[in-house]
């Protein structure tokens, strides 16, 4: 994300917000933790999937940046510091729900197949929109999870906000090689699925979202009153992705790239909430006695 790492940012404003922050100044701690909320979340939910899952993985990690801000000694920017906090518990933190239920490619496949075709008629296909979209959505958030934790983690990183390689094995604390042999490899398993099952990518398969929207309902993977991903976005994942860096091959890995980064962006504002629970934390006030 270009502000998320944009070269202009102002390092000595960041020094003091973060000492005003660990002498406990309230105002400046939730100001440092709403910088960085929206975009910890968006991956969390590519990551995790569940919306609940991926709202408590983000406070999770919000807390033990708190909890580590006085040790943060300026060796490394602190937008690299804090992420390498973050990705680190989200690579080590147990399993969520519905990583659990997705084991494999060929396990998510089949339970595609299992999911009746149910032709939309000309009104349904216009009163439905939402709820395809919100298949659609759903659908490809799920073949993520068919990656291990690793690949999945790198795929959002630098393929979906197309963070560069040197940026992200820093992140990550792995050489830049490394990383770009994870993307491609995660970018192969993810393109050879799609091109034998979903028909987003190839025309000729017959899956498809609006046949499948009824299904996912009777399901129970769509609540029609409470929509989980086709909601509460302003903006797509790729509007505020980095300039791109890792250059794809073939024009057809570039096209299926294309429609995860088409995803929305979620413009969560929780951060005002969170930290009325942070600060409620007994532990948490005597760290900054607050």
């Amino acid at each position: 994300m270009k502000y998320f790492f944009d070269q202009e940012y102002q390092q000595k404003e960041e020094q003091q917000l973060i000492q005003d922050a660990v002498n406990g100044s309230k105002k400046v701690l939730e100001q440092l933790i709403h910088q960085h909320y929206s975009f910890i979340y968006n991956v969390a939910i590519r990551y995790v999937l569940s919306p609940e899952d991926a709202e408590g993985l983000t406070q999770e990690v919000i807390i033990k940046v708190i909890t580590k801000l006085s040790q943060f000694k300026q060796e490394s920017s602190f937008r690299t510091w804090v992420y390498r906090i973050v990705f680190n518990h989200f690579l080590k933190s147990k399993k969520r729900n519905l990583e659990k239920t997705v084991i494999s490619f060929e396990n998510y496949g089949n339970e595609l197949d299992a999911i009746p075709d149910i032709e939309l008629n000309a009104e349904e296909q216009q009163s439905y929109k939402d709820l395809v979209e919100e298949a659609k959505l759903g659908c490809m958030t799920g073949m993520l999870l068919c990656l291990d934790r690793k690949q999945r983690l790198i795929y959002i990183l630098g393929e979906m906000f197309e963070i560069n390689s040197k940026i992200g094995a820093e992140l990550l604390e792995i050489s830049s090689d490394n990383f770009r042999k994870i993307l491609s490899r995660a970018r192969k398993d993810l393109y050879h699925f799609m091109n034998n099952k979903c028909g987003l990518l190839n025309k000729a398969n017959p899956c498809r979202c609006p046949k499948k929207t009824k299904g996912f309902i009777q399901r129970g993977w769509i609540d029609t009153n409470e929509l989980k991903f086709n909601k509460d976005f302003l903006k797509r994942v790729g509007d505020i992705a980095v300039e791109k860096a890792n250059e794809c091959t073939e024009l057809i890995e570039e096209k299926y790239g294309a429609l995860f980064k088409d995803h929305p962006y979620y413009n969560k504002n929780q951060s005002a909430q969170m930290m009325k629970d942070i600060v409620a934390d007994k532990d948490l006030k005597r760290i900054f006695d607050l």
